[in-house]
């Protein structure tokens, strides 16, 4: 039996773990090695933090969603179960998240960033795409993703129909083929944009994902941005113990996190 909730003091981050993504025998092996690490949090983890495009393609139906996956769900209905609070965000390839993970699994569901304050940090948490400036193409492409009628009429399609859909979509998108993020900049726009809340609001912490390249920056005294990378290439997460915030990587030397200044 897991700890009493009390006993829980850890709080987890992870996102773009791209599950069902081309080719599926790697996607599998990849599910397989995220399960092993939820595994290692279930004991001491009060919460968990899905931060987007964990699923490479999701859509649900009313009464049907996606086969497979059966070992992570499996995994998190287990720590739901033992007290862990789950919370998914839905990124820019699973959008399409409605009532499913909370109605089975009691995952609160949130489709845009949210402020949190843990032990008197304040976090602002969310996928971390499309926000800022500019980048206008992307973002009426996500409005379309995410308009009620849209979706409704995307709905209507039969299920075999919309997964064929989806599925052929993300073959064409760059890590199924192999190819990995592009370099560091300092001119990342999930930093421009942290950069300017700060001007209005100071947060301790601003955790992303979307980006697939695991860095932790200090923007000012006592703020720090982090993205979390990917469990493609990286398998990195963050863990909050109530004082520290590290981004850590699971069954590696951490080589490849970028840390320092913005």
């Amino acid at each position: 039996m897991g700890k009493n909730i009390s006993q829980r003091n850890k709080f987890y981050f992870i996102s773009d773990a791209h599950l069902g993504m081309h080719p599926v025998e790697e996607s599998r092996k990849r599910e397989k090695k995220l399960v092993r690490w939820l595994d290692t949090i279930k004991d001491d983890a009060a919460e968990l933090f899905l931060v987007g495009d964990i699923f490479d393609f999701w859509h649900e139906h009313k009464h049907v969603v996606p086969k497979g996956f059966v070992r992570f769900l499996g995994k998190l209905a287990e720590l739901s179960d033992i007290g862990v609070k789950i919370h998914f965000f839905s990124g820019n390839h699973d959008i399409w998240v409605y009532g499913y993970f909370k109605e089975e699994l009691n995952i609160d569901i949130y489709h845009k960033p949210i402020v949190r304050i843990i032990n008197g940090n304040k976090f602002l948490i969310g996928h971390g795409d499309g926000v800022g400036k500019g980048d206008y193409a992307y973002k009426l492409l996500k409005w379309c993703f995410r308009n009620k009628t849209l979706q409704w009429l995307f709905s209507r399609l039969h299920p075999n129909c919309s997964m064929w859909i989806g599925k052929t979509w993300s073959k064409h998108s760059r890590y199924s083929k192999g190819i990995v993020a592009e370099g560091f900049s300092d001119r990342e726009f999930q930093i421009i944009y942290a950069k300017d809340v700060l001007k209005e609001e100071h947060y301790d912490y601003f955790i992303f994902g979307h980006r697939h390249i695991p860095y932790d920056l200090k923007l000012a005294e006592n703020s720090r941005i982090i993205n979390l990378g990917d469990w493609i290439y990286s398998y990195t997460y963050a863990e909050f113990d109530g004082l520290q915030l590290k981004l850590e990587q699971f069954e590696g030397n951490g080589s490849g996190i970028m840390k320092g200044g913005a």
